[in-house]
């Protein structure tokens, strides 16, 4: 397979040239060999997804969040990374998480929010048992405890500066700090920074329409 093919999918599906200023998707290593002929799909790249990638003679491994610095010992494997490009393109990282809940997407707001409105609403229990089936550890706020929920901002990852903006019942995303929800005025949900992005490792072997093995990774966060 030539790595350049498999790259182009992706960026078909998400240029690289969207991504935020401050991202570096794109070739984290770049080898001069074409051909690769296993490939590996990580959400990040750690020394231990680097070690089982060569214990499984992966020359290629696709990952959604980059790598600032490389170590010295990470060239001997190619690694592609789509980030913030990812996070933005229709079908991408936040839209995935959506698509998994069972909901449709109404309207975007801005680059990275999309926003689901309900005719009918639902209750705040009912999402929150409907998030913990991705993520067992969901938290929630709810300062006013409001009872129900007609529209919810979704932002995968670290999104929780956008949750006042979006004038939504609620707000989905991962990294909530403390002082964000305890001056929240809208119901916040905590899913997790991993347990909101993970699902993006579906899509991306959705793109490449190929053969790929899957990382063993886990939240770095112990319950």
């Amino acid at each position: 397979m030539n790595k350049y093919d498999l790259v182009r999918k992706i960026e078909e599906f998400a240029p690289s040239e969207t991504q935020e200023d401050w991202d570096c998707s794109g070739w984290i290593v770049d080898s001069d060999k074409k051909e690769v002929s296993k490939i590996m799909l990580a959400l990040t790249v750690t020394d231990d997804v680097f070690e089982q990638a060569k214990a499984q003679n992966c020359d290629l491994i696709i990952s959604h969040h980059p790598l600032f610095t490389v170590p010295i010992k990470y060239k001997d494997i190619d690694i592609y990374s789509a980030h913030t490009n990812m996070d933005k393109a229709k079908g991408g990282t936040t839209d995935t998480l959506i698509k998994k809940l069972g909901f449709e997407i109404s309207e975007y707001f801005g680059d990275f929010v999309r926003i689901v409105r309900f005719d009918n609403p639902i209750s705040t229990e009912e999402l929150f048992n409907k998030l913990k089936t991705i993520s067992p550890h969901t938290r929630m706020v709810n300062n006013n405890n409001q009872k129900e929920i007609k529209s919810i901002g979704f932002c995968a990852g670290s999104g929780s500066e956008f949750a006042e903006e979006t004038q939504v019942d609620a707000f989905v995303t991962g990294d909530i700090k403390y002082h964000c929800a305890s001056e929240s005025d809208i119901i916040l949900y905590d899913i997790g920074h991993f347990e909101s992005e993970i699902l993006i490792l579906d899509t991306f072997e959705k793109i490449l329409e190929t053969e790929v093995v899957r990382a063993d990774e886990k939240t770095p966060f112990i319950y």
